[in-house]
């Protein structure tokens, strides 16, 4: 490959990079200005790998080439939205969807699968964006440094939603940006407007932090034949990068924490129980150093940072949730009428808020623009067809990511999909009670969880492969 192409290569790297790193900031881009600009953005780039493509300058990666039923998959979820949209005649409507037909096809003239088709318009804009942002991750995260490029500048995004939302919280600035807050007032939001939200990104964010704490580890077990030794190997490590690390984690653990979100904090050290268990039985053993991380993560960080910074507040949160407290469960078994009605064809992309208050009942409140319930929402509007797909694609990536954790012998790419399937698992558990996956920066997060599965199963696929990098190169992650 030519230096040019190289360069043009790196251009679209670094400016994906910067992509992801302004996704969270606007709101988590869950505005229509903000996520258009997302889509505009990603298209581009898109554009430019298709260039380089075309001129013979870039060659689909070995992940890209693995990784292609997830591809078709949200290929055919996105032309589904498309065919939803579309005016169809009155007898075709009425097969397809007798529901659709009896709202939109009552007139003369054609209707549509969707009951909201503006929605479903923009909801067709935002799923071919995450299309795109799952090709490009595989197509331009070729190598370990690009790897190391990507998780230090996720996890230095995770550091600062964490720092900035801990920050406003404690200080009692109850402001988001320069308007006063009008929800989750003594919880931490970063730049997000609801703490849940703040608290899914965070939770994918610490998973691939953790991932690259684990692939810093070395499997050093030797004592110290003295104690000057010793001494020289504990200054080394209190001025390596893993203690710079582990303080970023650190701070991420404290601001979801501050999130006070009862899921949130859940869902993460569920699936952090289970990534330690499953690293023990891809490994064979615990190493002391992987020991000592989850070790400090589950005490130092649940017990010592969490009881100083009210993880109390959480544990209150938890006891006082009933069925009887909460609305969401109402929420989602109102959806559940909607799903027996429109099973097939669903209601549209994008059209829960329009659709919802056909099904609800005197219990809940008068307007809802999500489910609560991401597997709720995705199957009403989309239908169960479209939806086994989408289930189809992140399980499949799910199992890429623990195959490598499980088979590669390179630290980095076990660490990545260790960290990857953990974030996944923890927004996925996250998402039985609220809607990360309807947000712009948070989706779009997840999905690039998804690629780095393949990536870390395929990277260097087909090449001689290479010794670990020394403990210097390891370590220089952030």
């Amino acid at each position: 490959m030519s230096s040019r192409s190289c360069d043009s290569e790196r251009v679209l790297f670094y400016a994906f990079l910067g992509l992801l790193v302004w996704l969270p900031l606007p709101w988590g881009s869950n505005r229509p200005w903000s996520w258009s600009l997302m889509e505009i953005c990603t298209a581009l780039l898109t554009l430019g790998v298709l260039a380089l493509f075309v001129a013979g300058r870039l060659k689909p990666s070995a992940a890209f080439r693995a990784a292609w039923p997830v591809l078709v998959c949200l290929a055919l979820v996105c032309l589904w939205i498309r065919l939803q949209a579309v005016a169809l005649p009155p007898a075709v409507l009425a097969n397809l969807s007798p529901g659709a037909s009896g709202i939109n096809g009552v007139g003369p003239g054609p209707g549509s699968i969707s009951l909201e088709r503006f929605a479903t318009r923009v909801d067709l804009g935002l799923t071919l964006a995450y299309l795109q942002l799952f090709g490009l991750t595989l197509l331009l995260v070729t190598s370990r440094e690009r790897v190391k490029a990507l998780l230090a500048v996720l996890v230095l995004g995770g550091v600062f939603q964490a720092a900035y939302g801990t920050f406003l919280t404690l200080s009692g600035f109850q402001f988001d940006y320069v308007l006063l807050k009008e929800v989750n007032t003594g919880a931490a939001t970063g730049t997000y407007i609801n703490r849940n939200h703040l608290a899914g990104y965070l939770e994918m964010t610490l998973a691939l932090g953790i991932g690259m704490m684990v692939g810093t580890l070395q499997e050093n077990n030797r004592r110290a034949s003295s104690w000057r030794q010793a001494l020289r190997r504990g200054l080394r490590l209190l001025l390596s990068e893993k203690v710079r690390l582990r303080v970023y984690l650190t701070v991420m653990v404290i601001g979801l924490v501050m999130t006070r979100s009862r899921m949130g904090n859940s869902a993460f050290f569920i699936s952090l129980t289970l990534a330690v268990v499953y690293w023990v039985i891809a490994s064979g053993r615990l190493s002391r150093g992987t020991l000592l991380l989850f070790a400090s993560l589950l005490v130092v960080d649940i017990w010592v940072v969490g009881n100083f910074f009210g993880i109390h507040r959480v544990v209150e949160r938890l006891e006082a949730t009933s069925l009887a407290s909460e609305q969401r469960d109402e929420v989602a078994f109102d959806t559940l009428a909607a799903i027996a009605d429109y099973p097939l064809t669903g209601t549209g992309a994008g059209s829960f808020y329009a659709i919802f208050p056909l099904y609800q009942r005197g219990e809940v409140e008068p307007y809802y623009d999500h489910a609560h319930n991401d597997y709720a929402e995705f199957a009403v509007e989309l239908g169960l067809p479209a939806t086994a797909l989408l289930g189809v694609a992140a399980a499949a990536s799910l199992w890429a990511a623990l195959a490598a954790t499980r088979r590669r012998r390179d630290r980095l790419l076990r660490g990545l999909g260790l960290g990857a399937s953990m974030g996944m698992v923890s927004l996925l558990i996250h998402s039985v009670v609220d809607f990360n996956l309807q947000i712009p920066a948070n989706a779009a997060l997840f999905v690039v969880l998804m690629a780095l599965g393949w990536v870390s199963l395929h990277l260097g696929r087909g090449h001689p492969a290479r010794s670990p990098a020394p403990a210097r190169e390891a370590a220089a992650l952030v």
